[in-house]
């Protein structure tokens, strides 16, 4: 029975509920109708009444606005049938799923990050007084960055069991170009030079593809600022902005920008003054400031050494130095008196690092790089330096810190680290097609970060048309606490010359080796090793080069027969690296000079090689999209003592080698440096019956191969300049890198003379080049792109050979999977 509607209603009706009731009654029972996703006990605990009590309008309006109050439904009414209450309710909707469509602006991990600040999510009730908000303050962006005639509405898709969709639509438009900028009251410094430093432009060239001739209100209010910090650099330091106009046009799609300014004139400094507790570095920092009396104000110096000063008390725990320039200004004589304020605040400590990212990485990996110790106080410098050391590591991909104080605690901080890892294990594979050699492949399976360690364990077999090897190694960067490692290896490989673009012969190996290296400093390292080879040669192609190698140990009885060398080695490297990434780096340097030596007694031949190899970053812009790698390595090798009379060389398949992606781009592998060289002698009949006879030199024959044999000396350069990689989202900058190179090198034998082959008659002796000269360099250029894949790192080459010598073999494109950076 429908009793009638209570006086109350009136009042609730402005929140949406309805009651109806008669006069006061005890209630006998109380229902709730309407309910689909909440549980009816749930929606009691919300009613303030129960059975029992007696029933007043101000308990059904407490009831009412309790149960709104939950945020579980959007319409309530209540009635009274006989004794007893019943709620009518309806539930808010449900959100089943959120949708973005038109935002190009806006990513939408951005929009879902603002929605959730309104509680608008997956899986939460709809409060649709909210949605009128959202869209206000989308466009509200949408105007700051120029587009007045950008829209976004919400469309609400009903689906059963009470559930939504919610679909935001935008229509973003173009924003408003910038049809003029003017500057008014500026005397000093054109509009012409002003406008020039800011990112702001109107009426740009058409081919200007980089002008930001779009009305953006941020990109406004810097340029307000860079145009301040151009007048404060040069001393006037009364300049002010006036006011800032923006009109707009009345289709909204153009914008007309005036500022108001006032120069004033150049103030000198005429003192700078240090007070406040400089926690006993007065002279230290007086000495480190570089605000100097009778010079012109300049804001940047101040700002400079305002941060100095902070960042050199932060070396010794004071992390949070309070560093402020108060100017006492002299209108009279326009000079100003500059008074330095240093609070260096508490000495703070670390109470604890804390690391986070490291899912596959144990801690105790992180932990040992660090050079910020817990107890210890805070520093900058061991901060940054324990970063920097973290992210020479090459399965980190970022590495970030941040400082959090103890609630309660001025001089106590934790240390945050949070890491981001990247593949530490790869399956290798290479794939190249020149015009010589064809395709090649190749595959390996290494983990430089094994099970979490940070230890080094590669087990690669690798099978190309030239060769096959398999090769275990393992190396432990801590074996003492330290920091000496330890390393091994074992290999096995077999190499078909012939098939490398390389003289014919085949070098079945394998040997052992261990090496340990010890830290010099923390950016020097040494390493020593030993090794032992055994090496196979067979299918020898002799060539003139290595006759006199090749006499001293060939079997006289049986030329055809294998040559077998031991030798034992002792090798050294000696690094220094400051690179700020183990992966992809954009700033520091790293270099290395090895060498390594054959033992005289136990080895069958003895011989020495160096190498050097060095690179240096110098970025370009302050974010490092824009670096310059510099690169440069240079080797050398001989043979030392004698055999049988005979000095010793280096053997030949010791020998360097040049071309391909790791060296020099745009050339075949192993096609730069000397090529082997055949001399034929004539023969003539003779008397019959009689041995026949020989002719003289200059009626021999020579050919020249198209194989190249190496040499003992290489010299290889280049520049790159790294750029933004277009078109690719920010999150994968760590990830992909490309550039632009230029490499140029030489690979040469100091041994060989062409003066050897002087007797020959002029045309075979012009046949012969002069191997012996470093300055045939081979020269490239082109685009490199490189990515660090899942599957390990992945190389795209675009090479044009600039300069080349005869018979060169060069390739256009390559690619490879599975290169060391």
């Amino acid at each position: 029975m429908i009793i009638k509607k209570l006086a109350l209603a009136v009042l609730l009706g402005s929140i949406g509920g309805n009651a109806q009731a008669a006069d006061e009654f005890v209630v006998d029972d109380i229902q709730i109708k309407g309910l689909q996703r909440v549980a009816l006990g749930a929606a009691l605990t919300h009613i303030p009444i129960s059975v029992g009590d007696e029933l007043t309008d101000f308990r059904i309006s407490q009831s009412i606005k309790s149960l709104y109050a939950s945020g579980h439904f959007h319409n309530i009414k209540v009635f009274r049938d006989g004794n007893k209450i019943v709620f009518r309710v309806k539930e808010r909707e449900t959100i089943s799923d959120i949708t973005f469509e038109g935002n190009d602006d806006i990513k939408d991990d951005q929009l879902q990050e603002s929605l959730d600040g309104s509680n608008i999510r997956v899986g939460e009730t709809l409060d649709r007084s909210v949605l009128t908000g959202i869209e206000s303050g989308l466009e509200d962006f949408y105007h700051g960055v120029g587009k007045y005639n950008a829209q976004v509405n919400t469309k609400i898709t009903h689906l059963p069991r009470n559930r939504i969709n919610l679909t935001f639509e935008f229509e973003e438009g173009d924003a408003a170009a910038i049809e003029q900028i003017n500057i008014v009251g500026n005397e000093t410094f054109s509009d012409a030079q002003l406008l020039d430093k800011i990112e702001l432009t109107f009426d740009s060239p058409w081919w200007d593809f980089m002008a930001q001739d779009r009305y953006q209100k941020q990109t406004l209010q810097g340029d307000m600022e860079t145009i301040e910090s151009y007048y404060l650099d040069r001393g006037y330091l009364r300049y002010n902005v006036d006011s800032t106009q923006v009109s707009m046009t009345p289709n909204k799609e153009g914008v007309y920008i005036t500022m108001n300014v006032t120069e004033g004139v150049q103030y000198t400094v005429s003192e700078v003054e240090f007070i406040g507790d400089m926690a006993g570095y007065e002279k230290t920092i007086e000495a480190i400031s570089p605000l100097r009396t009778e010079e012109l104000y300049n804001g940047a110096e101040v700002t400079y050494t305002e941060d100095l000063i902070s960042k050199f008390l932060g070396r010794f725990g004071y992390a949070y130095p309070k560093v402020k320039t108060i100017p006492e200004i002299n209108d009279e004589d326009k000079t100003v008196k500059l008074i330095v304020s240093v609070d260096p605040g508490k000495r703070v400590y670390v109470n604890r690092l804390n690391f986070a990212g490291n899912d596959v990485t144990s801690e105790e990996v992180l932990r040992r790089e660090m050079r910020q110790m817990e107890g210890a106080w805070l520093s900058n410098n061991w901060l940054e330096a324990s970063k920097m050391r973290v992210q020479r590591l090459p399965y980190f991909e970022t590495v970030e810190f941040e400082t959090t104080q103890l609630p309660g605690e001025e001089d106590l901080v934790d240390v945050d680290f949070t890491v981001k890892e990247q593949p530490s294990g790869s399956f290798t594979a290479g794939v190249g097609y020149g015009s010589y050699s064809g395709l090649s492949l190749n595959a390996g399976i290494q983990q430089n970060n094994f099970l979490g360690t940070g230890n080094r364990l590669a087990f690669q077999v690798n099978t190309m048309k030239y060769s096959q090897s398999a090769n275990l190694s393992y190396t432990n960067p801590y074996f003492t606490i330290d920091a000496i490692s330890l390393g091994g290896n074992i290999f096995y490989s077999e190499f078909d010359a012939g098939k490398a673009n390389l003289v014919n012969y085949n070098n079945t190996t394998y040997g052992v080796g261990i090496n340990m290296g010890f830290p010099i400093n923390e950016y020097v390292r040494l390493n020593l090793g030993i090794g032992y080879k055994n090496s196979d040669i067979s299918n020898l192609q002799t060539y003139e080069q290595i006759k006199a190698f090749y006499e001293v140990f060939k079997d006289p009885n049986d030329p055809d027969k294998k040559l077998n060398f031991e030798t034992y080695d002792i090798n050294a490297t000696l690094s220094r690296v400051t690179l700020n990434r183990g992966t992809f780096p954009t700033a520091g340097s790293s270099q290395s000079l090895s060498g390594k030596i054959t033992t005289p007694e136990s080895s069958d031949v003895q011989f020495f090689k160096l190498k050097y190899d060095s690179k240096y970053y110098f970025p370009l812009s302050r974010d490092h999209k824009w670096t310059v790698l510099a690169r440069f390595e240079a080797g050398y090798g001989n043979g030392y003592g004698d055999i049988r009379g005979n000095d010793q060389l280096l053997p030949f398949w010791e020998n360097f080698r040049a071309g391909g992606s790791d060296t020099l781009r745009g050339f075949e592998n192993n096609t730069v440096g000397p090529r082997a060289i055949y001399r034929y002698p004539s023969q003539s009949p003779g008397i019959p019956g009689d041995n026949p006879e020989v002719s003289p030199p200059d009626q021999d024959a020579i050919v020249v191969s198209d194989r190249s044999v190496g040499g003992n000396a290489v010299m290889i350069g280049g520049l790159e300049l790294i750029v933004p990689t277009p078109f690719l989202d920010e999150s994968y900058t760590n990830s992909v890198r490309t550039s632009f190179f230029v490499d140029a090198g030489n690979v040469w034998d100091t041994e060989f003379s062409r003066s050897d082959y002087s007797a020959l008659n002029p045309i075979e002796y012009d046949k012969i080049e002069d191997y012996s000269d470093p300055m045939r360099i081979r020269t490239s250029a082109g685009l490199s792109i490189q990515w660090l894949s899942p599957m390990g790192p992945m190389v795209f080459n675009f090479a044009k050979r600039l300069e080349s010598e005869d018979g060169d073999d060069t390739e256009f494109f390559s690619f490879n999977i599975g290169k060391t950076f």
